[in-house]
């Protein structure tokens, strides 16, 4: 993005001049101070990266994720979460939006939280007696607009409560197997975002990789392999700054480090049995916290590296663990944020060996699809992982 038009962006939180944050799943820009606390609300109300400095998902050396945020911040997404704001009348009410003098805590703090968190300034939908029927509307219009390349149609549908993943009854697939099929590669970056499975199966058992290969949309099938495998591969880049070749075959790098690097502990040993033992479904969710106590860590370090040095670092520079998760059990937040308290060595080597079994549980399955469905963003509670966090502690 040029220097030009970078001038000329603002914070979508309070204005402020250059933003250098996205937060990906709202498709907005915001500035250092905002992006605090952003990171506050925690990774499942917030996405947030460096525009510059974090590493974003490559595609042959296209950000199509970047892109895609990029798009919906130009085209004016910040409209979705700051709809009733636009009205004359919120000024009378004393609605108003943070601006850059405001202070960090309380004034930008409580109405980011009301922004992201209450959604209290979402356009609602008149009210209907069976909720489960306004969300099954929503998702067969996300269904049918994903074909066309109009983002920020399908960021209001989801903002409302439209289901990446939705089935559709009568057409039987999902909103990603239409856009791969129409070749929209930011709307399929999207609905990623959201959750949309790129190993979910149609009626006749074809997943959108399939559909966008039949359409002729290569780029696009062989991003949505990369998308399967996010997981791991953000874990490898973590690791040694490195992702496989999936164009070529190759889905797993498992780096090899120093023994000096690794946790060799009995302690050590024996978490690695437990972890072995878990089943697909508990082995998941320890591995998406991993991700993001991962996404923390390299967060944080980015946050230090390109903090403004004229101001002292606070509390706010950093996020010292994981933030409590709503939809998570007490014990399994306990759980993740205890990941805070790893050194780097005990917490590599449980990045590795999270990365062996994965690749162990891949090559034990009949077809890669079962071990792609493992990775779905939507995941409940796992008691096990507090029991295992305690082992390597």
């Amino acid at each position: 993005m040029s220097k030009r038009v970078r001038s000329r962006e603002v914070c979508a939180d309070c204005s402020a001049p250059e933003p250098r944050w996205a937060s990906v799943n709202r498709g907005v820009l915001i500035c250092d101070e905002c992006c605090s606390i952003h990171r506050g609300l925690g990774r499942h109300s917030s996405q947030v990266r460096h525009l510059t400095h974090s590493s974003w998902p490559p595609s042959h050396h296209t950000h199509h994720e970047l892109m895609m945020v990029q798009t919906l911040y130009g085209n004016g997404a910040n409209s979705i979460w700051e709809h009733s704001l636009l009205d004359p009348s919120s000024s009378v009410s004393g609605k108003r939006k943070a601006n850059p003098q405001d202070r960090v805590h309380p004034n930008k703090t409580e109405f980011i939280k009301a922004k992201y968190q209450m959604l209290a300034y979402v356009h609602r939908m008149p009210c209907r007696e069976d909720d489960s029927v306004t969300a099954k509307d929503l998702s067969k219009q996300l269904h049918s607009s994903v074909r066309t390349g109009n983002l920020e149609t399908c960021l209001r549908l989801l903002s409302l409560g439209a289901q990446a993943n939705f089935f559709h009854p009568e057409k039987g697939n999902t909103p990603l197997h239409i856009a791969a099929k129409a070749g929209q590669m930011l709307q399929a970056e999207l609905l990623a975002v959201y959750g949309a499975d790129p190993g979910a199966l149609d009626s006749s058992g074809k997943t959108p990789i399939d559909y966008a290969r039949q359409a002729g949309h290569q780029e696009l099938a062989e991003r949505l392999v990369e998308i399967q495998y996010e997981l791991t591969d953000r874990l490898t880049f973590y690791l040694c700054g490195r992702r496989p070749d999936h164009r070529n075959g190759q889905h797993f790098i498992i780096p090899q480090m120093a023994d000096s690097s690794l946790d060799l502990s009995e302690f050590a040993k024996a978490a690695k049995k437990k972890l072995q033992s878990l089943s697909n479904h508990q082995f998941e969710e320890l591995a998406m916290d991993v991700y993001d106590e991962v996404d923390r860590r390299e967060t944080d370090a980015v946050c230090l590296a390109t903090q403004n040095h004229s101001t002292l670092v606070t509390d706010t520079t950093v996020v010292p663990f994981l933030p409590v998760n709503p939809e998570y059990s007490s014990t399994r937040n306990q759980g993740r944020q205890k990941l805070a308290r790893f050194s780097a060595h005990e917490f590599a080597t449980l990045v590795i060996d999270i990365l062996t079994d994965a690749k162990r549980r891949q090559w034990g399955n009949s077809c890669d699809s079962l071990w792609d469905s493992t990775f779905k963003i939507y995941i409940t509670n796992l008691a096990l992982l507090f029991k295992l966090v305690k082992i390597l502690v």
